[in-house]
């Protein structure tokens, strides 16, 4: 597995349609693997995640089981005169030193949704986003539990987190229009199965994963994620 980083130039015209639209993005990530195998394997798959730590900053994150080649990435929607446009780390090493008890700080963009019926006589199920924060919130704790993690608390007994860029994307695909509610989480949490948390650092987290939800990625609980 590898981990990987790259700023993108929202200055340029391709860049700024890639942000405004999960659909070419992913189209863009899965350009970057040359073989079926490289972007999804048994038991994982690429994840990617849109950074934004500071105005006009961006960053797209990948995981993924083969190494991604960004180079056309580069010339459409990156830095072309950097010395080193992307960065890819193996992923294993941090991987096989998860253990249970451990704490992390974590991020996470995740499309929080639960399912349902439009109408009372509607015969098919479909899925619907939690809008408001407070059920943003319990989407993940319930989550948690069957990903091999818990979030902490603070001491006055809340949840260890903080929501932001929490909106609804509406995008072309195809002939049709997708409508995505995310939010994004950062927190702390502490492992409860390690074997669990793993398969969920892989494979991601709740739905719309091809549209850039669902990695989770972890730092020192001193640091950012």
């Amino acid at each position: 597995m590898f981990l990987t980083r790259f700023q993108i130039n929202p200055a340029r015209r391709r860049a700024r349609k890639l942000l405004s639209s999960p659909h070419a993005m992913h189209a863009a990530v899965r350009a970057a693997f040359p073989t079926a195998e490289d972007y999804e394997r048994p038991g994982s798959r690429t994840l990617w995640r849109l950074d934004t730590p500071a105005a006009a900053t961006v960053f797209l994150y990948i995981v993924s089981p083969g190494r991604p080649d960004l180079t056309h990435l580069v010339k459409q929607a990156g830095w072309p005169t950097q010395e080193e446009a992307w960065v890819s780390r193996r992923y294993d090493g941090l991987l096989t030193s998860l253990h249970a008890g451990q704490e992390w700080a974590f991020r996470l963009t995740a499309n929080p949704t639960h399912s349902g019926r439009k109408t009372a006589d509607a015969k098919e199920t479909q899925r619907f986003g939690y809008l408001r924060e407070p059920e943003q919130i319990e989407w993940l704790a319930r989550r948690a539990r069957r990903h091999g993690f818990t979030v902490s608390h603070q001491q006055d007994g809340r949840p260890n987190l903080r929501l932001h860029q929490r909106q609804t994307h509406t995008f072309r695909r195809g002939m049709g229009t997708v409508t995505l509610t995310t939010a994004t989480y950062d927190g702390i949490l502490q492992i409860t199965n390690a074997d669990a948390f793993r398969h969920t650092l892989i494979s991601g987290i709740g739905h719309a994963k091809a549209y850039g939800c669902g990695l989770l990625t972890l730092a020192p609980t001193q640091a950012t994620p």
